[in-house]
């Protein structure tokens, strides 16, 4: 389906992540006993013109009285999805962006955006060729009918996308990408175009070997691709604006289990394979898939965006397939709203949301673009998670990013999220690390207020702001 206006889209994310995780459809396991916490409390908040500040210190009290309604319950012995990262996608654009910083600047932010001792994020997303955020459209093999591949090359990304992913990698070395094309080359398919149209089935053995050479291509220049998707939003051809292709469902379930599962194993790839790409509506097709014979051989891994949609569908599949992993891997700010530097509160909720529902991993959508939300040759207004004027180069933050450092300054990679029940005011999701430290992230998106939150027989009560954040560490 195509997507809706961003306003709608962060409106319907916020309403829908009002159902809690069931225990049956996560996988809710026994983690540490429950017990009163120990060490100290720190506490971060984003309100007004405060950004992700710290607090002073506080502690912890004993608990009197049964909790309210509005007490959130954190049990740490309820352990759910284990938590692999947070991010936002390496477009054309992003790369072609952040290329054109004064190096020493560049690098100053990208120490600022992936090391692990600041934000730390560690999953994002790279284009197979170009999506609707690029310089131009291409994929690696325009022209005519190539079969074999002789044409393929991604000289294309040499100048600046490549060295940008080195770039990253040295700043964080755990950084986990995973590749989308938005289109097979026009030869591939049915309108023998870019733009629109669907994917050809006399072509799947080509387009396999065509992701191989990808990823071999990528590896021999220092840039590891440790996933792919099969296409970005499979059920949408965005009607021919911009770079795009349709596969119905058989053709993708067909296509990973006779073709490209296949050709990874006899080539050696080791990538993982992630289906779908596409909105929480899908959540049928994403179980036709998996229940296709042999599907599951070669993938167990769902690729969601929040477009359209509930995030708790998302447990229609992890009721049928409990060990299924999911990934959210697009959702960006739309840059005409007048709220784009300030909405973090409604993004918090978001990622709760997504959290909440079995995801592991997170991933916006461009990580930088002008002020303008350019380089763009498609037909969406979307904002980077941080903008770069494209005269003075001045560098300003959007809401979606101070929404992302709540999560993933704190969470580190190999947590597990535990039970967190009530709160219902406030939108709230927890985590264990794997050095025992513990995680509440609370997101406000309405009047300020006092929070108490329990551990064991332990309390503290916080206040948060008008459309705050606030993480308890």
């Amino acid at each position: 389906m195509q997507r809706p206006d961003r306003r709608q889209f962060l409106k319907t994310s916020a309403l829908g992540i009002a159902a809690l995780s069931s225990t049956a459809s996560l996988g809710a396991g026994t983690g540490a006993p429950p017990s009163n916490p120990a060490g100290p409390l720190s506490i971060w908040i984003t309100e007004g013109n405060r950004r992700v500040e710290k607090q002073p210190q506080s502690k912890w009290g004993k608990a009197h009285g049964t909790p309210t309604a509005a007490t959130i319950v954190v049990d740490p012995a309820k352990s759910y999805q284990e938590i692999l990262g947070f991010g936002a996608a390496f477009t054309d654009a992003t790369c072609y962006t952040f290329n054109r910083l004064d190096p020493a600047v560049r690098e100053t932010l990208f120490h600022e955006l992936f090391h692990p001792s600041e934000m730390g994020l560690n999953v994002c997303r790279t284009c197979v060729g170009s999506s609707d955020y690029s310089t131009e459209a291409f994929t690696y093999n325009e022209g005519d009918p190539d079969p074999d591949l002789n044409r393929f090359s991604i000289e294309h990304d040499r100048p600046y996308v490549l060295p940008i992913l080195r770039q990253a990698r040295k700043a964080n070395p755990d950084l986990f990408l995973f590749s989308s094309p938005w289109t097979p080359p026009g030869w591939m398919k049915s309108n023998k175009s870019m733009f629109g149209g669907n994917m050809q089935r006399r072509y799947m053995a080509s387009y396999a070997n065509y992701f191989v050479k990808f990823l071999k291509s990528y590896q021999s220049e220092g840039v590891a691709i440790n996933a792919i998707t099969v296409q970005n939003e499979v059920d949408t051809d965005q009607d021919g604006r911009m770079p795009q292709c349709t596969w119905p469902m058989e053709y993708e379930a067909d296509f990973v289990r006779m073709f490209l599962g296949p050709t990874f194993e006899k080539n050696g790839v080791k990538s993982k394979i992630w289906i779908v790409d596409h909105n929480y509506n899908l959540w049928g097709r994403a179980m036709g898939e998996l229940e296709t014979p042999n599907v599951r051989k070669y993938t167990n891994a769902i690729a969601w965006h929040g477009y359209v949609g509930k995030p708790e569908w998302m447990l229609r599949v992890l009721a049928a397939y409990p060990d299924v992993e999911m990934y959210w891997t697009e959702g960006g700010p739309d840059l005409t709203q007048p709220d784009y530097l300030t909405d973090w509160a409604k993004w918090g909720a978001t990622f709760v949301g997504i959290l909440r529902n079995g995801c592991r991993s997170i991933t916006g959508w461009n990580l930088a673009l002008d002020e303008h939300g350019k380089p763009n040759i498609g037909p969406f207004n979307c904002g980077g998670m941080v903008t770069i004027h494209s005269e003075t180069k001045e560098i300003s933050r959007s809401g979606q990013h101070w929404a992302f450092a709540h999560f993933s300054r704190f969470i580190r990679r190999g947590a597990h999220r535990v039970e967190s029940t009530g709160g219902n005011e406030v939108e709230h999701a927890a985590f264990r690390n794997p050095d025992g430290s513990q995680v509440l992230i609370v997101s406000n998106p309405g009047a300020a207020r006092a929070v108490e939150a329990r551990i064991g027989q332990q309390a503290t009560t916080i206040r948060v702001g008008e459309k705050s954040i606030a993480t308890l560490l």
